[in-house]
């Protein structure tokens, strides 16, 4: 079983990943925007992959993703979701990106390829 953070501010998203990755077997941690996420990797917790939405209050999911490869947990795997263009989003920092909306198949289907 692999540890995933999610990190979203619509509450419809994060119930849909939450159950569909629990569905797939994995735990989940779930953040509520870029700042709450960032503080689980500042108290220690170790998390297999990291599924962040780009557009957030606080802090968005490039900046999420910034901290991530600038700290000792750089290698972390991090996926982009957004519902917003490619120019939102600073590929170089992703392993992969999801365009919403996207079902359960290509959610798996990238999981899968990381875990």
């Amino acid at each position: 079983m692999d540890h995933i953070l999610v990190i979203d501010d619509e509450d419809m998203v994060v119930d849909f990943l939450r159950s569909a990755l629990a569905y797939l077997g994995h735990s989940v941690t779930v953040a509520h925007d870029g700042e709450e996420g960032i503080e689980f990797f500042k108290n220690g917790y170790n998390f297999d992959l990291v599924i962040t939405d780009i557009m957030m209050p606080r802090m968005n999911g490039n900046a999420v993703a910034k901290h991530i490869r600038s700290s000792d947990k750089s290698e972390t795997p991090i996926v982009a979701i957004t519902g917003s263009g490619e120019d939102d989003i600073d590929r170089e920092l992703f392993n992969f990106v999801l365009f919403k909306p996207f079902n359960l198949e290509a959610l798996a289907d990238v999981v899968r390829s990381f875990t």
